[in-house]
């Protein structure tokens, strides 16, 4: 029972975090684009450390363990990334969505759809599957929950202040952005609820949890943050936060772990 409670106390730490990166966009503050994509990489390479450190090396681990064979663990590993990946890359395709950016995604019906729930979708499809990595995370022990869920609330506060940035600039009141945006990161718990369940009921769902969840970080980081970090010509501080992150949250695993 205490880990369902620190796991879905993870996940609404995360979804805070990204009501918490909307405040400066409501106080009239706008951070630059440079630092942004700074912030962003830093967070993708918190986020790179945490999938291998936090998840995919315990989930090995646990995998041997369990298994007694290293060939079977790192196979265990291997589909559990692939299907982690697989299921973000077909909610992307399957729910009618639209980025800030590059325009709509996803199903027929999106015409459908008002224009802010596309919006909210597109957010929220990434935030499932990131809330769904700190139950998993959780589920093993506290200091791994702890790393994830750094990691990805590092990230959600950029994305947060992305998301109201975009509302207050389609005429939504700043009231009406704030709680839009609070509302993409409501699913994080939800995710983390399942997560931390799921491997709290069987442990033989354990390696398969931990690499599942780090599949959907790593396709999350190549297909969203990292294409965004250098879509405006700040790839050299962009990298440059990648690899303090990751570094940062690598020192971080190994001592405190």
């Amino acid at each position: 029972m205490q880990d369902i409670l620190w796991g879905v106390g993870g996940g609404m730490i995360a979804a805070l975090a990204t009501t918490a990166g909307a405040i400066p966009a409501l106080i009239g503050r706008k951070m630059t684009q440079a630092t942004s994509d700074m912030m962003l990489g830093f967070a993708a390479g918190v986020m790179l450390s945490a999938s291998y450190f936090s998840l995919i090396i315990p989930g090995i681990e646990v995998a041997q363990e369990q298994t007694g064979s290293v060939w079977t663990a790192a196979a265990i590993a291997a589909f559990g990334i692939a299907f982690g990946s697989g299921f973000v890359a077909w909610l992307n395709h399957a729910i009618p969505h639209e980025h800030f950016k590059t325009g709509p995604e996803g199903g027929a019906d999106q015409a459908t759809f008002a224009r802010i729930w596309l919006f909210v979708l597109a957010i929220s499809i990434h935030n499932f599957p990131e809330g769904l990595s700190i139950g998993v995370a959780y589920g093993v022990d506290r200091t791994n929950g702890l790393s994830v869920m750094t990691g990805i609330s590092l990230q959600d506060m950029p994305e947060g202040l992305a998301v109201a940035v975009a509302l207050v600039g389609l005429g939504y009141s700043r009231g009406r952005a704030l709680f839009y945006t609070a509302l993409t990161g409501m699913v994080e718990p939800v995710g983390a609820l399942l997560g931390v369940v799921a491997v709290s009921v069987s442990a033989v769902l354990l390696p398969w949890g931990l690499t599942f969840a780090a599949g959907a970080m790593l396709y999350i980081i190549s297909h969203e943050i990292v294409p965004e970090t250098h879509r405006n010509g700040h790839q050299k501080r962009a990298t440059t936060g990648l690899i303090f992150g990751l570094i940062l949250m690598m020192f971080l695993d190994v001592t405190l772990g």
